[in-house]
């Protein structure tokens, strides 16, 4: 099989795709379907990636698996994204510099403010789309 890239799809798909390769993500959601979805999108683009299913685990695997992002739901039971983030940015460096990105089905205007309050780079509402989220991880670890 050949690859033509005359066919434009093709080359812009080729010249748009951001690898992650190497790239050490923690994901943080309540909704096992959510971290599940999310993980295997970011682990396709080549990232390694660790999972959490509350704020709790999340402290935890931060110290362990030293990160290089953090993507973290807001609305989750018990300690919420915003106070993880906010217990993150408490730390000293280099966990508390470590980029944040928050995912939720929340609008923008319910909930997006107090994430960039509370310390998130980024906010996406989900469903979100793969390509944004990847093209957002690339821009923050400029």
């Amino acid at each position: 099989m050949s690859i033509n890239l005359q066919n434009s799809h093709l080359k812009d798909d080729i010249e748009n795709f951001h690898s992650l390769a190497g790239l050490r993500v923690l994901v943080v959601d309540d909704d096992t379907d959510s971290c599940v979805l999310t993980s295997f999108f970011l682990e396709t683009c080549g990232a390694l990636v660790m999972t959490a299913t509350s704020a709790f685990e999340a402290l935890q695997a931060l110290k362990q698996f030293k990160p290089d992002i953090l993507i973290s739901d807001i609305a989750m039971p018990e300690v919420d994204g915003y106070s993880l983030i906010r217990k993150l940015r408490a730390f000293d460096i280099p966990l508390k510099t470590i980029p944040a990105i928050a995912l939720t089905g929340m609008s923008l205007q319910e909930g997006g403010v107090l994430a960039f309050k509370s310390g998130f780079q980024a906010y996406f509402v989900k469903p979100f789309d793969i390509e944004n989220l990847v093209t957002e991880i690339v821009k923050l670890l400029k």
